[in-house]
């Protein structure tokens, strides 16, 4: 009641994901275009399929916690704002009409990258993957709260100048139709996070190409969940 949230600490919502975390890659028509220019892939034109990888989580960064920058290993930190997708019961073959009872919630994730390590590695999973690059919260919003498809805007700022804004009907594959089609071989258990893609306007695109620094805050910010806000180490 009254100023309980702030007598209290907040941790991510699913501090330890019981599996890796299932990524969409350039799920939005113009953060495909802008990778484009730096992975020299034609993305654009071929879009029949979806970008799947996936992102390891030793432990999830909690609301105003540290990015860790990995300065001996990393070269160009950036930022990526994504609308998460909680399953809330175990779904195996399910149809996009029905996919909606099968989530549990939605949440903001920051998906932290090492470019350099993403793209010299030819995949994406190490250079996603880093300890403290899964920034998750502030909290988990029930899928009741939030309307069907889901229409929210979607905001990243670093040190408060906004970098990307969209919203998530721009995504090319939407959320019922990943779960269809995943569901189709896997069982995606209870508890699943699905990070739905990022929107244009994340670093490695900007000229010259933006690199986080430390003491820099990020803020990812999603209509109707909140904000998550966190400071690179």
């Amino acid at each position: 009641k009254g100023g309980a949230l702030s007598e209290v600490i907040l941790k991510a919502p699913i501090i330890k994901p019981k599996q890796d975390i299932i990524c969409l890659g350039l799920n939005y028509m113009e953060h495909a275009r802008e990778s484009e220019k730096i992975i020299k892939e034609d993305y654009v034109k071929e879009r029949k399929k979806a970008v799947y990888f996936s992102k390891r989580v030793n432990e999830a960064v909690a609301p105003n916690g540290k990015i860790l920058s990995h300065p001996d290993l990393v070269k160009d930190l950036d930022y990526e704002v994504e609308l998460g997708v909680i399953i809330g019961k175990d779904v195996y073959q399910v149809k996009a009409s029905e996919a909606r009872s099968y989530i549990f919630g939605y949440t903001i994730i920051n998906d932290v990258s090492a470019r350099t390590l993403q793209l010299e590695h030819g995949q994406w999973y190490f250079g996603k993957s880093l300890d403290g690059f899964t920034p998750m919260g502030p909290w988990i919003v029930t899928e009741d709260e939030i309307s069907f498809p889901v229409d929210l805007e979607l905001k990243c700022l670093v040190s408060g100048e906004l970098r990307q804004c969209n919203r998530t009907t721009h995504m090319i594959f939407k959320i019922e139709e990943i779960i269809e089609e995943l569901s189709a071989g896997m069982t995606l258990e209870a508890g699943t996070i699905i990070a739905t893609g990022t929107p244009s306007g994340v670093g490695m695109a900007m000229d010259p190409p933006y690199v986080l620094k430390s003491g820099e805050e990020v803020v990812c910010i999603i209509e109707k969940i909140g904000e998550l806000k966190n400071e690179v180490e």
